[in-house]
């Protein structure tokens, strides 16, 4: 009897042994079929992680040390401590910046945003066409020294096509680069020109993927197109409208050829934004230390933008969840 019992268990032991046996020739074939993907994958990545590092990570630290340092390019840099620091807080000229570079910030989102949306609607209902979409998206593909150099021209006081349309109407003709109160909302316009496409199509895409029958649910309640686009359509936007907005903010704060290219600054720091203050402080002064300090201030002032944005806007968040 216990010799037959074995026997019959032989078979399943060796059934058993043999599935085992597969298992594990199969794990190991798993394991080697992921060790390869990721040798290939790292081949992809390594470029850009050397590009990364070389071009952003290096720089960056070496930013951060000169910022603690007096330099310039005639010699070494010499440790200052938080001199620098201490100098910005102090410096009205940096301040005016900050003024000018906030209310251009405030100009650029807020046009920017509401007629991008309002692009990305209408596509979205009425003209769905790759067409519109790409010609909308022409202005993004301009350089913005070319799309600036054209703007510039267009808006000169004496030759510019738009002034003469306003001597025409027998209006006064404005100096939109060369006036105090003009320069910043026309350097806001030409960048609101060049940029609502992107955002529309950002955006559009948004609306692409808000299920149909969400609106046909609020169709059969009787909701009205406004209580339909505040209660449904902006809740289910909110990731795509927190990017916008982020991305937004940080190439705002960033704005410098447009305004190298048409003011320069002027008239009288009208329009001296951040960008152009830290340009200035080191290829024109040579005071790289100070610019230093104040790239540093600034990456810390973008970093809390985008921490408060995501954060109380709930972008990484959607009613679809």
């Amino acid at each position: 009897m216990t010799t037959l019992t074995k026997q019959q268990r032989d078979p399943a032991g060796r059934a058993t042994r043999s599935r085992a046996g597969k298992t594990g020739s199969g794990g190991r074939k798993s394991i080697t079929h992921r060790m390869g993907d990721l040798k290939i994958a790292m081949v992809f990545i390594f470029p850009a992680m050397l590009g990364f590092v070389f071009f952003f990570l290096i720089p960056t630290i070496r930013g951060v040390y000169l910022s603690f340092t007096e330099y310039s390019i005639l010699g070494d840099p010499t440790w200052i401590g938080l001199k620098n620091y201490t100098t910005i807080f102090s410096d009205e000229l940096f301040w005016n910046a900050m003024a000018v570079t906030v209310q251009y910030v405030g100009l650029n989102i807020g046009f920017q945003t509401v007629i991008a949306l309002g692009l990305a609607l209408l596509m979205h209902r009425v003209a769905k066409s790759t067409f519109i979409r790409g010609a909308l998206l022409l202005p993004f593909l301009v350089a913005n020294v070319i799309v600036a150099l054209l703007w510039f021209w267009m808006l000169d006081y004496q030759l510019g096509i738009v002034n003469e349309v306003i001597s025409w109407l027998g209006l006064p003709r404005i100096a939109f680069f060369g006036s105090e109160q003009w320069a910043i909302p026309t350097i806001a316009f030409v960048n609101v020109w060049r940029h609502m496409g992107y955002t529309a199509l950002l955006i559009f895409a948004g609306l692409q993927s808000i299920p149909s029958h969400v609106y046909e649910v609020a169709s059969l309640d009787g909701a009205s197109p406004t209580r339909t686009f505040w209660s449904i359509t902006m809740p289910l936007l909110r990731p795509v409208m927190v990017l916008v907005l982020v991305v937004t903010v940080i190439g705002s704060f960033q704005v410098f050829d447009t305004v190298a290219v048409t003011t320069g600054g002027g008239p009288i720091n009208a329009s001296r934004v951040i960008q152009m203050y830290i340009y200035q402080k080191a290829f024109t002064e040579s005071d790289f230390g100070y610019a230093s300090a104040l790239s540093v201030i600034l990456f810390v002032i973008l970093a809390l933008v985008a921490f408060v944005q995501m954060k109380f806007l709930k972008g990484n968040e959607s009613d679809l969840d």
